[in-house]
């Protein structure tokens, strides 16, 4: 059997549950968007100077000579953009649909201004003695660059759509962590009035029979636990050794009220110790096993708590020998205990996790798995 009385590896504990970061504010929401923005469009028209470069180039253009041009072009483009996006930001409350459609009723204005703009540049630039207006050749101007900004639009209400989706995933686990400390919360209260009532009756109950040293013994039991379970964080996972170790000190406890009916062991893995639980996923199992294994029996109980590693996931059982005229472990005054076991280990690893029981005449097992987590190296 391996012992558990290096308690210094309580203070070995994984980050939070779930690493919820806190949803962004108003100003530091649109802070981000707007630098998310900016980087993306200096990218977006540095990629649109590329690619007119070099199409014009294979064109005949000397992209050396037109480079200014484009320069310029681009600029006033880029500008026409930051319009679009200052236009379809004040819009993102609406829906994909209207978005859709104002994008487009936008981008076709700005390819107008653009392809305006386009030929005033080109005008500029080449300085013809005679020119005659193209319509075919704005025509096409006017194709692509609406096409170019209602791509731009399209890839912005798809970035704004990103931190909506982050926004809701910071918020849903936000909800989760709030909603595990409220499961823990309900936990603790579960889990300390009836032992605590026990424990003081039967400290009670030692001073009338003169055991005076074992009431002092229980109550100092007592104090500590209560302390350390107060002092626990609900959101963060600890090593199996402390796990154990805090169970240990509950088993103490209530081998004092049984002590001449109660016994318990023990057993685990040298690599277990350091692996991740959540707090306190032992606790209703073992208290099952002290109030529907011992309480009722008559005889000798021995509790056992069994941990292993197998493959990819760490296994515990705790156990209970079952006598006749014992009480139902699965009865309805235990579900609550068992079935919150159940759904923390759903709730926080899905299917990834697993717990069962079995029943026999001779004994209660309650089994728990879940993803083998290890914190460090053991020494």
């Amino acid at each position: 059997m391996t012992g558990v009385d290096d308690r210094d590896v309580q203070a070995s504990m994984r980050p939070r549950v779930g690493g919820a970061a806190p949803v962004l504010g108003a100003t530091p929401r649109r802070r981000a968007i707007t630098l998310t923005t900016v980087k993306l469009a200096a990218l977006f028209w540095l990629c649109v100077f590329v690619s007119d470069s070099i199409l014009w180039g294979i064109a005949g253009v000397d992209p050396v000579k037109s480079a200014l041009g484009k320069l310029v072009l681009n600029s006033f483009g880029a500008a026409l953009t930051l319009v679009i996006t200052a236009l379809l930001f004040l819009l993102q409350s609406r829906t994909i649909y209207v978005k859709g459609v104002v994008a487009f009723i936008f981008s076709l204005l700005a390819a107008a201004a653009y392809s305006v703009f386009d030929l005033a540049i080109f005008l500029w630039m080449t300085r013809p003695p005679v020119w005659l207006f193209d319509n075919v050749q704005f025509g096409h101007t006017m194709i692509s660059s609406t096409a170019m900004f209602f791509g731009w639009s399209c890839l912005y209400i798809a970035t704004i759509y990103s931190f909506e989706v982050r926004d809701h995933e910071r918020s849903l686990a936000q909800a989760r962590e709030e909603a595990l400390a409220a499961q823990m919360q309900a936990l603790r209260y579960q889990i300390n009035p009836h032992f605590l009532f026990n424990t003081l009756n039967s400290a009670v109950g030692l001073v009338e029979e003169g055991a005076t040293v074992r009431a002092q013994r229980m109550m100092m039991s007592l104090s500590t636990f209560l302390r350390q379970t107060l002092e626990l964080d609900p959101l963060m996972d600890v090593t199996l050794a402390a796990e154990l170790a805090l169970q240990e000190d509950y088993l103490e406890i209530e081998r004092e009220r049984f002590a001449d009916r109660m016994r318990f062991t023990i057993d685990v893995e040298e690599t277990a110790l350091l692996a991740m639980v959540p707090n306190l996923i032992l606790q209703p199992l073992v208290e099952n096993a002290v109030k529907h294994g011992v309480e009722p029996s008559l005889h000798e109980v021995e509790i056992r708590i069994i941990a292993w590693r197998d493959g990819d996931e760490l296994r515990i059982a705790v156990e209970n020998d079952r006598t006749p005229g014992g009480s139902h472990p699965t009865r309805a005054g235990s579900r609550i205990g068992l079935r919150n076991v159940a759904d923390r280990l759903a709730a926080r690893f899905g299917s990834a996790s697993g717990f069962d029981t079995v029943l026999t005449p001779e004994l209660f097992r309650a089994e728990i798995r879940l993803p083998w987590t290890k914190c460090c190296q053991v020494s």
